[in-house]
């Protein structure tokens, strides 16, 4: 209560009634695999295919992280983090290059920072400028690029279907860091402001005040992550901590930046790898696992995952699916899992997390590795693999949605995902009841807030029964409290939820009717 010395009238705001709960994002993926190029220090967000290229380059050492990129936004997918993944067995180091006193190195380690080539010059107003061109793997660097002040570039020999560099210009740098053209805050990405998905720069103490000639470099000695490496083990994808804020693979995904992660796909994982993945979603508990079947699994009598991964946080598909390159247009096999990612994040920004992301075509699919009859999904269904399936006139499309429980409460995707919802966009919008008095007040605006949230999930079908009392409840009080729970600083609220469940199994009984003889 504030404390009034002079007679007057005093306006106090007060906070009386519930408080709005805000639904979470459920469509919101994290991929962890090999990349071209980029940091793997901290996983980067990207909102379409182009500017996952441009972070991370079109190719990868090996693997399928590009397609399954691009697959993603191709099926539906929004937003996604990329985590690169590099083999620490591969001896892993950044290319750099001394330029007219700066340092300029790439920003991820691996043989592609090689490949980078920088030219710095007098600026075209004041300071100095810099220029970055990065030449693909199916590219070829040329010897030296133009250093005059009015050279280009040359065009580049280009045997695949790819275009040519388009470099990073930086201009009117400057070298005074309290400008805003200062070049630390204008190129280096993280911690700084900068823009550069390549390099970052530094300075000699003793560096001058201008560049007055125009330099070229190509930066040399990044080793690691070369194609002919042995790929990342498991250790590789967990991560560790490189220094405050900064991690790599699923270590990183912990951190408060990244919390709106809610599905996780690794499109290279072996099976040691699956398993991390797996338990890193179980002890999250509001994130979601795509798994993909083994390529060139023909016989479905030995396809059981469940016999080493039994979990209601992760979903199994199967089989691989034929695609388009993104770069060269060939043909490829891939894994399913990037196309399926996207597919939940259409199903849910178009229907919502309680639909099942089944019966849903996929796009880009041009065949299946092997087709999958009526018979064989009987078979596969029951195992928890959710069967990829060609139907004459409606196309490729994922017919199956279930999770690798057992547990016939959780054996639907849609309920474990619609239970993520419900708890995270709870738990993230009750964080202001922690240290308030614990009393009928208190209870009662915490019982108001969560109804209020679970209404309008029930009126927007995430919830089945015909009224609000059938849908769910919310208990608090002294029927969910004892006196030791409240002395000892608990408040417990109970909440009880009737999800919608798909309608798996379709059954349309007909009968014959015979005309009946009038009397």
């Amino acid at each position: 209560m504030p404390e009034y010395l002079a007679p007057g009238v005093y306006i106090e705001e007060i906070a009386r009634g519930p408080q709005p709960i805000e639904g979470v994002a459920t469509s919101t993926a994290a991929l962890l695999g090999r990349t071209e190029h980029g940091d793997p220090n901290r996983p980067r967000l990207v909102t379409s295919y182009a500017d996952y290229v441009r972070y991370f380059g079109e190719t990868a050492p090996a693997g399928f992280m590009p397609v399954a990129v691009r697959g993603f936004f191709d099926n539906g997918g929004r937003r996604c983090y990329i985590a690169r993944i590099v083999p620490a067995a591969s001896d892993p180091a950044p290319a750099s290059a001394e330029v007219g006193g700066f340092t300029i190195q790439a920003i991820g380690p691996g043989v592609s920072g090689n490949r980078i080539w920088v030219r710095l010059g007098p600026a075209s107003t004041r300071g100095f400028r810099l220029q970055v061109f990065y030449y693909g793997a199916n590219e070829t660097v040329p010897g030296s690029i133009p250093t005059e002040p009015t050279g280009t570039p040359p065009r580049i020999l280009d045997p695949d279907p790819m275009p040519d560099s388009t470099p990073e210009d930086f201009d009117d740098l400057d070298l005074d860091p309290l400008s805003p053209n200062y070049f630390g805050k204008r190129v280096n990405p993280y911690p700084e402001t900068g823009s550069s998905a390549l390099v970052r720069i530094t300075a000699a103490p003793d560096v001058g005040t201008a560049v007055d000639t125009f330099q070229a470099a190509q930066l040399a000695d990044g080793t690691g992550d070369e194609p002919t490496a042995d790929p990342p083990t498991s250790a590789d994808y967990v991560g560790f901590s490189v220094q405050v804020n900064q991690r790599t693979g699923l270590s990183a995904l912990l951190l408060d930046p990244y919390r709106d992660v809610a599905i996780v796909y690794a499109p290279d994982a072996d099976a040691d790898t699956i398993t991390e993945v797996i338990t890193h979603c179980q002890l999250n508990r509001f994130r979601f696992a795509v798994i993909d079947s083994p390529r060139g699994q023909a016989n479905i009598t030995d396809l059981d995952p469940r016999t080493s991964n039994q979990t209601q946080y992760a979903a199994f598909y199967y089989p691989w699916i034929w695609v388009s390159h993104p770069r060269t247009g060939a043909r490829t096999l891939v894994p399913p899992g990037g196309y399926v990612c996207g597919i939940y994040a259409r199903s849910d920004n178009t229907r919502g997390v309680w639909k099942a992301p089944a019966n849903e075509p996929i796009a880009d699919a041009l065949d299946l590795e092997f087709d999958i009859d009526q018979g064989q999904q009987e078979v596969l269904n029951p195992r928890g693999v959710n069967a990829i399936r060609r139907f004459p006139g409606r196309g490729i499309r994922v017919w199956g949605a279930r999770t690798l429980s057992s547990d016939p409460l959780w054996k639907y995707v849609s309920v474990r995902r619609l239970f993520i919802f419900l708890e995270a966009s709870i738990y993230f919008s009750t964080q202001w009841v922690v240290f308030e008095p614990n009393d009928d007040r208190l209870w009662a605006r915490v019982r108001q807030t969560v109804t209020l949230f679970l209404r309008t999930q029930w009126r927007e079908g995430a919830l089945f029964g015909a009224r609000e009392e059938e849908a769910f409840s919310v208990l608090v009080g002294r029927e969910t409290m004892t006196e030791d729970d409240i002395l000892n600083g608990r408040l417990i609220i109970e909440v009880g939820i009737a999800p919608v469940r798909p309608a798996e199994f379709v059954i349309f009984r007909v009968y014959q009717r015979t005309q009946e003889a009038r009397t």
